[in-house]
């Protein structure tokens, strides 16, 4: 069984699609605490990591071979609490992280919320070292989108990163930071790899489930 913690509900019913076509037969358990990322918003990741660590020994208990974290601003806080647990816990972002290092030096993020931008950029740089390559990474916080997500508009807040994306000036790689904002790829065509964590980040959480639960030689594409 993999378990999927998520601070919102949207992302069920993305990550059961994605399971059916990437791990057809993979039992799923879904934690949706949006309060984690209310508080985390609030006071910083590190507030919620109590509370995190509670949910991943929970998932444990309850049977979970992996959990994987779809938030972004609390992965890092996951990750960390998730150290020694017994299943592996990964955040959904670190294979298109990889991904973004792997397409060159110039990476741009675009975020809808501020306190994704810093974990993101610290995660890039986490990969970078990992594999050995220098890059230059670029945030940019889309104004409005996270009102636009919050109020229920879907479509403006596609629309609205999918601009932001419109307006990057050369760059290797546009990494998306957040999962909410995936279906903003299909709207841009151009030669920049746009990148996005649900897809890759729930292939390589299938990989650990099934696995040895090794977090290297993941699948990232």
């Amino acid at each position: 069984m993999l378990t999927l913690l998520h601070t919102s509900p949207v992302h069920v019913p993305v990550f059961d699609a994605l399971r059916d076509e990437e791990a057809p037969g993979l039992a799923l358990r879904h934690l949706v605490r949006p309060e984690l990322l209310d508080r985390a918003r609030e006071l910083g990741p590190d507030a919620v990591a109590e509370e995190v660590a509670a949910a991943l020994a929970g998932a444990a208990r309850e049977g979970a071979r992996a959990v994987l974290c779809t938030c972004s601003t609390i992965g890092a806080v996951a990750e960390a609490a998730g150290a020694g647990l017994g299943p592996a816990v990964l955040r959904a972002d670190r294979p298109m992280a990889a991904a973004a290092v792997a397409a060159g030096t110039r990476i741009v993020v675009l975020a809808a919320l501020a306190s994704t931008l810093a974990p993101t950029e610290d995660l890039i740089a986490e990969e970078a070292d990992r594999a050995g390559r220098a890059v230059r990474v670029r945030t940019v916080l889309v104004p409005g989108a996270w009102e636009r997500f919050e109020a229920g508009d879907t479509e403006g807040y596609l629309e609205a990163v999918a601009a932001a994306a419109r307006e990057v000036p050369a760059a290797d790689a546009i990494v998306l930071a957040q999962a909410s904002m995936a279906s903003a790829a299909d709207r841009l065509t151009g030669g920049v790899p746009v990148l996005s964590s649900p897809r890759t980040g729930l292939r390589a959480a299938a990989q650990l489930a099934a696995s040895d639960r090794s977090l290297s030689g993941l699948r990232t594409t």
